[in-house]
């Protein structure tokens, strides 16, 4: 089956019924649709108390935003050092090699930018941030997110990861997905032999529930952990995995097959998803609950991406503290801090 991209498709689909086309269309015409025969695979009940149907079928109440949503929520723009190459962090970068993903999240914190190919990098954008890297020794880790890299072709694949093989100060080379649970047929042996390196590799699964943990998944995991550490984010979203079992569930299937759960995010403040966000004090009892229910290697790091690009901090300890007024205080990895509201 080709992957889904309208409301007609849905509809064809069976997914959403013929009179929802209008409002479908709407959002289309500003966030991406994307749903593979895989991801329809693991839905079980096609309403929105589905926990993978929640995730990628639109929902009219996109079309809202609140004041405090932003189309840059964690503040790419602002460390932006050449076309898509985010320099944030001393000793790594984020390369957005691609705007393209195998399928497109209602909650992505990117979603102004990906699938609408007015993103996409030029040759000479990803030679001026391979050059980039290459100019500055501080960098040791370099990030390919976007977008989802391991859409690309092996053969473009392979071109990236020569060019950092051949760059002394890069020691690590990691990868953002969701192709696993996504379209893991996309993880052939093309592909895993195009990213053959001496740098160490580290791939991060995006996964937020379980039930996307079938075997064609499974079987793509096994394959990239042949060739790097596999680590898992997940978002922490409402009505999909809100809850002491789902977290709890997710994180230990995640362990059995050797995937260490490693971020659960917040969510971000994107336009149009208040609909997936819960309070910071309803995610921090959630987190409390699940630290005496699984072992310290099961349980990630509960993390929130400070708005306008001030970087993560966990979600707990010394780095945030109630205010006042109803929002809190958080402290950046500078020393700083800044204001934040549910």
């Amino acid at each position: 089956m080709k992957t889904l991209k309208d409301a007609d498709d849905l509809v064809r689909a069976g997914l959403i019924d013929r009179e929802d086309i209008p409002k479908t269309t709407s959002i289309s015409q500003t966030y991406s649709i994307g749903v593979t025969s895989q991801v329809i695979d693991t839905i079980k009940n096609s309403s929105f108390d589905d926990a993978i149907y929640k995730q990628y079928i639109p929902d009219v109440r996109e079309l809202d935003s609140t004041d405090n949503e932003t189309p840059d929520p964690i503040g790419d723009h602002a460390h932006e050092v050449t076309k898509g190459l985010i320099h944030r962090y001393p000793d790594r970068v984020l390369f957005k090699i691609t705007p393209t993903c195998a399928v497109y999240c209602r909650f992505c914190f990117r979603r102004e930018m990906v699938g609408r190919g007015k993103d996409a990098l030029t040759a000479a954008d990803i030679e001026a941030a391979l050059d980039y890297i290459a100019d500055t020794p501080q960098i040791r880790e370099v990030i390919l997110s976007g977008g989802d890299p391991l859409i690309l072709s092996p053969r473009r694949l392979n071109e990236v990861i020569s060019r950092l093989e051949n760059i002394p100060h890069i020691s690590l080379i990691r990868f953002h997905t969701r192709v696993p649970v996504a379209k893991p047929d996309l993880i052939s042996q093309d592909l895993l032999h195009a990213l053959t390196t001496s740098k160490q590799m580290i791939f991060v699964l995006h996964i937020n529930h379980a039930q996307e943990l079938n075997h064609a998944t499974i079987t793509a995991l096994k394959s990239l952990r042949k060739h790097g550490t596999v680590l898992s984010q997940s978002v922490l979203l409402k009505g999909v995995n809100d809850n002491i079992e789902a977290l709890k569930s997710l994180f230990i299937a995640l362990t059995d097959i050797g995937v260490q759960p490693y971020y659960l995010h917040h969510p971000d403040k994107a336009q149009g998803t208040a609909h997936f966000r819960l309070t910071i004090q309803e995610g921090r009892a959630l987190y409390k609950a699940l630290r005496g229910q699984l072992s310290g290697y099961a349980l990630p790091h509960y993390v929130l991406d400070i708005p306008d690009g001030y970087g993560k901090v966990p979600l707990n300890g010394d780095w945030i503290a109630p205010h006042g007024d109803g929002g809190y205080t958080v402290t950046d990895i500078h020393g700083k801090t800044h204001r934040y509201y549910d």
